[in-house]
């Protein structure tokens, strides 16, 4: 394709363009006489012409901020420098401020305006929208929880005009600030309509801080984060005040749960003193045969798990406390150590069993293996933290992250069969009224 264009006063060819494809062009200029040939890369033109439409609408977003801001300035003051026998307000000049736009701080005069009567500053509700901290602490959060650490949020929002709040140390208040509000959230929201049948209780190490996490499901099949602590589960009191803060938010005491708990022995005590020595505790057999394992030379390891799986895999509660048996005398001959261990909580690992559950819920609710899974994505969206300092910085990020991990939550495997659990859950309560 092939473009002519003519000169008014001699009629001759001035310029010519060829289209040689999609991505380039050739500009011819001259008169015949003289003339000299252009290629322009249509691909770097277009990505130039990209750019400056994006700074272009960037500027027409700040501008129609602006606009927002004066026609609600005219609406409570009427129209500059007209009569109102009714104004309620008058203007009062400017002041520098910010809003926030595109993930930082954008210079901009703010208008003030004054009430006649009261002589006091008018709040102008577009205003406080546009600049409210919670709009900088929500696109610093999108950004940390998408892995980037506040000393490159800077370099990872676009550059479509100038501001400032982006570099590492203010990044950084805004991001304690808005996980602040995230662990207060998750603090305060209500346990009472959630019909939870299943708590799991495990710790995680959050540098030298300690996190106890409690994990729901509730008869759907559904997994909720039911709150945190800091400190040890080896510590009755940290384990307590956990149970007592949801407790206060909802949980009902009672029988009526199944806690799958790492094994801790002031985690089954706080359990106990609250929940009724009836409290039904599954002991996560992981962490059992880890402890186990700690005793024995590493030769016996594979045989170890082997004679494991093979009680823990028996359909009826006497089958499997008879392997059990057998597995304990097995470790009496080789250490005492290792049998003392697996005798401690000896029955509490087949409380599963001893509820008759499909072999699907009994796998899933044999450890605290769904905490576990929890912590792996978490651990991940903390990867960028070099530095924990102290107990406070562990509890926000845990309870942010925690969070964050829950809208990702799928229903468990088995859901369609916990009908059957909370089943054998009401008939323990049943048992345990008659007797009572």
């Amino acid at each position: 394709m092939m473009g002519k264009y003519y000169h008014k006063k001699t009629g001759r060819s001035k310029r010519k363009v060829h289209h040689l494809d999609k991505s380039a062009v050739i500009v011819s200029v001259g008169d015949g006489r003289a003339s000299f040939q252009m290629v322009l890369p249509m691909n770097e033109m277009l990505f130039d012409v990209a750019g400056v439409i994006e700074q272009t609408a960037a500027e027409l977003g700040l501008g129609m901020m602006k606009a927002l801001i004066d026609e609600e300035v005219e609406q409570i003051t009427g129209e500059r420098y007209g009569r109102h026998r009714d104004r309620r307000a008058i203007r009062w000049g400017k002041e520098y401020g910010h809003v926030i736009f595109a993930g930082r701080k954008v210079a901009m005069e703010k208008p003030r305006v004054r009430s006649k009567e009261a002589g006091r500053e008018v709040p102008l509700r577009r205003w406080d929208a546009f600049a409210h901290p919670a709009r900088m602490e929500k696109a610093v959060q999108n950004k940390i929880l998408r892995r980037v650490s506040c000393r490159d949020y800077s370099g990872a929002i676009d550059d479509l005009c100038d501001g400032y709040g982006i570099d590492k140390s203010s990044v950084s208040r805004q991001w304690q600030a808005a996980s602040a509000k995230q662990l207060a959230e998750l603090m305060e929201r209500r346990l009472d309509d959630l019909n939870i049948c299943v708590i799991l209780l495990d710790g995680k190490e959050f540098g030298d801080t300690t996190i106890i996490t409690a994990l729901g499901v509730d008869g759907g099949g559904v997994k909720h984060i039911l709150g945190l602590w800091p400190g040890a589960t080896e510590n009755s009191d940290v384990c307590g005040s956990l149970l007592d803060d949801m407790i206060q938010r909802g949980l009902a005491v009672g029988p009526q749960y199944l806690f799958v708990i790492d094994g801790a022995k002031a985690l089954r005590k706080a359990i106990k003193d609250r929940f009724g020595a009836s409290a039904l505790i599954q002991r996560c057999r992981i962490h059992k045969q880890r402890n186990i394992r700690s005793y024995l030379p590493k030769k016996y390891h594979r045989l170890l798990a082997m004679k494991l799986k093979a009680a823990f895999g028996m359909s009826e509660y006497a089958d499997a406390l008879k392997e059990l048996t057998k597995v304990r005398d097995w470790l009496m001959s080789i250490s005492d150590a290792a049998a003392s261990s697996l005798e401690e909580g000896f029955e509490e690992l087949l409380t599963v069993n001893n509820l008759k559950l499909p072999a699907s819920l009994k796998k899933l609710f044999s450890s605290t293996n769904m905490i576990e899974s929890c912590y792996s994505l978490v651990g991940d969206l903390c990867r960028n933290v070099k530095r924990w300092r102290g107990e406070r910085m562990a509890v926000r990020w845990a309870g942010t992250m925690l969070l964050e991990t829950e809208k990702r939550f799928y229903r468990i495997k088995g859901y369609r069969e916990m009908p059957m659990l909370l089943a054998m859950l009401k008939r323990n309560v049943d048992t345990k009224e008659a007797v009572a």
